[in-house]
């Protein structure tokens, strides 16, 4: 019984208990989104809503990046978890994707390779600033010594 309230037994628990309570902070934010979007009558997503507030209020550093950080974490790497509803509704609508199946498929894939171009295209361009920048701070540095 004492090992299970060990130092590191208990840290852990402490952990977990602050990532649930994390986790509802961000659900929260989701409630508010959408209280916000019924209130002004919306055509917008209420969880949207509420995680565009939730950036606002942690880039202007009115909410601490740890008040969420191990629920937000935690959420991130189960994330696969929340896409087995999907893949449920493909095998209950078997039919539907039969029909259009094929259509689909191209979507997708049109779609991921967009994606992976227009993000490796943003990492080049963003490295390629550093560099530049990097190069320039070098050579002010050099000029000044």
């Amino acid at each position: 019984m004492k090992a299970l309230w060990s130092g590191t037994t208990s840290h852990r628990m402490k952990e977990i208990m602050i990532g649930i309570i994390q986790i509802a902070v961000l659900y929260l934010f989701v409630l508010a989104g959408n209280d916000l979007a019924h209130l002004f009558h919306l055509d917008f997503p209420g969880s949207l809503i509420g995680l565009a507030l939730l950036f606002l209020l942690l880039h202007f550093n009115i909410v601490p990046c740890k008040w969420v950080m191990i629920g937000g974490n935690w959420l991130l790497t189960e994330l696969i978890l929340f896409f087995i509803p999907s893949v449920v509704a493909v095998i209950q609508y078997q039919d539907i994707l039969q029909k259009i199946g094929i259509d689909l498929f191209f979507i997708i894939l049109i779609g991921t390779i967009t994606v992976m171009i227009s993000s490796g295209l943003t990492a080049e361009l963003m490295m390629h600033h550093k560099v530049k920048k990097l190069l320039m701070q070098s050579r002010m540095k050099r000029g000044k010594m």
